[in-house]
């Protein structure tokens, strides 16, 4: 299927790929590529756009004892334990906007402080959301139960990516950028727009733009969000030879997008009615309580998709890590470790070079410990 022909495009040639059936006839096919599935190169296998060939992962062989940890397949009971974690932040997530309900219905505290604190809460849940995201879709693809798929990310933004084309895009980026410096190096990027505040223009006046980076993510450009949802569909599935559709949209893609949205805008809708009738407010008033919680969410989601994206593939921040090869900044360490909910997820910003040369096997730093 898609997925496999991504995964053996990976920069470590799909760790998994034979994981997942392979189409019939695929080989010794007349059959064009597909643009959104195989790599962006010449006749001689390089990039078009850097004539750079398609790098290989140095992977140490043999394999030192010391470092055989971070190659280990994931196990069954570790992929479980994953699904599980991700399952209890969807219901923490759910609780959280119950409780900030619960404050504001018994008047528990005055309005901004209950604002403030579950705000604060709703944030973490967010972060810690996109790093699970993240660990899952590198190391427990698929979930042990059909509907835990649409409990990834609900509470991201008012409609979004199914889990499959996350999957899908996230791999895509893999496949694009095998450098975190050259973006798009191999094919189309779909994260190439969440780089342009950062990178339009090498002089010193493009850091001015820099601080509108959080508030792009914001509104829903990051991989969770509902306008970066738009900008899939616009080039994933891959049309026909013929300009047509690809007969897979109306049988596969666009009936997971519709039963997708449908939940999350069931999501949204337990929201409305508790911040209207809940509240004991007219239903036309929901959408006060509906906005404060989806800005709540979304700034969770955002800072860390900023650092996921923006901060891991800045040119500033690589540079920075290249004064000191052994990443011995204690008190740094504990200070975002703390930020992010455990040195683990502090792993994923020190060691993402490392993720991108082997997204397939060894996964998401953060799930390494």
């Amino acid at each position: 299927d898609e997925l496999a022909d991504l995964l053996k495009s990976s920069p470590d040639g799909g760790a998994d790929a034979d994981a997942y059936p392979a189409k019939k006839g695929e080989e010794g096919s007349n059959e064009p590529k597909k643009k959104m599935l195989s790599l962006d190169v010449d006749d001689d296998k390089r990039s078009k756009r850097t004539k750079r060939s398609v790098p290989t992962p140095n992977v140490p062989e043999p394999m030192p004892s010391n470092l055989a940890f971070m190659f280990a397949k994931i196990t069954l009971e570790q992929k479980l334990y994953m699904w599980n974690i991700y399952t209890l932040i969807f219901v923490a997530e759910a609780l959280s906007i119950v409780a900030y309900w619960a404050l504001l219905k018994f008047d528990l505290l005055p309005f901004w402080v209950a604002t403030i604190v579950m705000g604060t809460i709703m944030a973490a849940l967010g972060i810690q959301n996109v790093y699970i995201l993240h660990d899952v879709i590198h190391g427990a693809t698929f979930p042990p139960y059909e509907w835990q798929a649409y409990i990834t990310h609900p509470f991201a933004d008012f409609f979004s990516l199914p889990w499959m084309e996350m999957i899908m895009e996230h791999n895509r980026h893999h496949n694009s950028t095998f450098d975190l410096l050259n973006h798009g190096e191999f094919g189309w990027d779909p994260a190439n727009w969440l780089y342009v505040l950062q990178e339009w223009t090498p002089a010193w006046y493009g850091w001015l733009t820099v601080p509108l980076v959080p508030l792009w993510h914001f509104v829903g450009a990051s991989d969770t969000g509902g306008l970066f949802a738009i900008l899939w569909w616009m080039n994933f599935p891959d049309a026909c030879p013929s300009g047509k559709c690809d007969k897979a949209f109306w049988t596969k893609w666009l009936p997971a997008r519709v039963k997708h949205n449908l939940f999350v805008l069931s999501c949204w809708a337990c929201v409305w009615l508790l911040g209207s009738v809940g509240l004991g407010l007219p239903l036309s008033e929901g959408w006060k309580f509906t906005l404060i919680v989806s800005a709540m969410f979304r700034t969770g989601f955002s800072l860390a998709w900023t650092f996921f994206t923006n901060i891991n593939h800045s040119h500033w921040w690589n540079e920075f890590l290249a004064t000191d090869p052994a990443r011995a900044w204690p008190v740094l360490h504990e200070v975002m470790a703390i930020c992010l909910g455990g040195s683990h997820r502090w792993n994923e910003m020190l060691f993402h070079d490392i993720h991108h040369m082997c997204p397939g096997r060894i996964g998401a730093m953060s799930q390494r410990g």
